[in-house]
């Protein structure tokens, strides 16, 4: 507990004008829940690898069950859990007794955060639980409570005190019993072989997500809104097809349809520099031949990689047959979120 005569309070709190104060008292806080959480490494034990145990063996879902702060605990842990590959949601023991208690099925497992082990909503529970014949984990701050004694597997995350100055309010405990949540969600992470990209289909629409599962092939332009002429082409008429499909590039293809090289505003400019006729010249004069190219199965973030690394502003994305099938510049990734 933080030493209440340290920190000079006055009634009913701090003054505006004491910064020293405030700051000493939020270190306080800051230095009492670390060495709370720095306590539990030793508690990782036999019993926290029977814990993992059974939430690996479960063929159904962890259900995370806690009250007030706990239950807030609760409801971040669930969904630590069900983001790292092992499928859980939260039930409020209030509401289990008027009828979410048939969310919970006897394949399924249960984790119960009490910080008393004494939480009536949740002993009420115990019978009902016995009876479907689920493995029942508990984390709380009291080994000899009923919760604990009542529970197949018991995780002790007591704290010598809470870091609030009165020693009520839940700080210390709910900071220990998340980071035990936490403990147990990455073991069982690195148990089932869970990968970047399993956590990233699990957040498809997060930055990881777009990242790891964004293929080329879903953000690139193509069919009519792919810039292409054919060799032969004049450079004035090459020059308005880059303008009608705005890319800043077009693709040169020959009478197969296979790619022959690109032609971009930087080639423009070049060629302007030369004095080049744009009526008159032909593209194939102009084109730069060996270009880079990208698959449409290749991630976004490769393309995205590509044009960094060789400063270049867009790519042409081509099949087997080294035919191009599509587009996709600086803008298009920027627009996708891969940036």
């Amino acid at each position: 507990m933080i030493d209440r005569h340290r920190i000079d309070t006055a009634k009913p709190g701090l003054a505006l004008g004491e910064p020293d104060k405030m700051m000493a008292l939020g270190r306080a806080v800051i230095e009492t829940e670390a060495a709370a959480v720095t306590a539990l490494a030793a508690r990782i034990d036999a019993t926290f690898v029977t814990a993992c145990r059974y939430m690996l063996a479960c063929a159904g879902r962890i259900v995370v069950l806690g009250m007030g702060k706990s239950g807030h605990i609760g409801g971040k842990i669930a969904a630590t859990l069900a983001s790292t590959g092992s499928p859980a949601f939260f039930v409020h023991p209030g509401e289990a007794s008027h009828g979410d208690l048939g969310m919970i099925t006897a394949h399924d497992v249960v984790l119960a955060l009490s910080n008393s082990g004494e939480t009536e909503e949740l002993l009420r529970l115990l019978p009902l639980l016995k009876r479907l014949g689920v493995p029942l984990i508990s984390l709380t701050g009291k080994p000899r409570s009923t919760l604990a004694r009542e529970s197949d597997v018991h995780l002790d995350v007591s704290v010598p005190s809470e870091a609030c100055p009165l020693g009520l309010a839940p700080t210390a405990s709910t900071t220990a019993t998340l980071a035990m949540g936490d403990a147990l969600a990455i073991a069982l992470l690195e148990s089932r072989g869970f990968t970047a990209e399993d956590f990233a289909r699990s957040h498809p629409a997060g930055a990881l997500g777009r990242r790891l599962l964004l293929r080329v092939g879903e953000i690139m332009h193509r069919d009519e809104r792919l810039p292409r002429v054919t060799l032969g082409t004049t450079l004035r008429a090459s020059l308005e097809e880059m303008s009608r499909k705005g890319l800043g590039m077009t693709a040169i293809v020959d009478a197969e349809g296979r790619l022959a090289g690109i032609f971009t505003d930087g080639d423009l400019r070049r060629a302007l520099d030369r004095g080049i006729d744009l009526h008159r010249t032909a593209i194939d004069a102009v084109l730069t031949r060996d270009c880079v190219t990208i698959t449409a199965e290749a991630l976004a973030v490769e393309a995205l990689q590509l044009m960094e690394q060789l400063s270049i502003n867009g790519l042409l994305v081509v099949d087997a047959h080294t035919r191009p099938v599509g587009a996709l510049n600086m803008h298009d990734l920027l627009k996708a979120g891969v940036m």
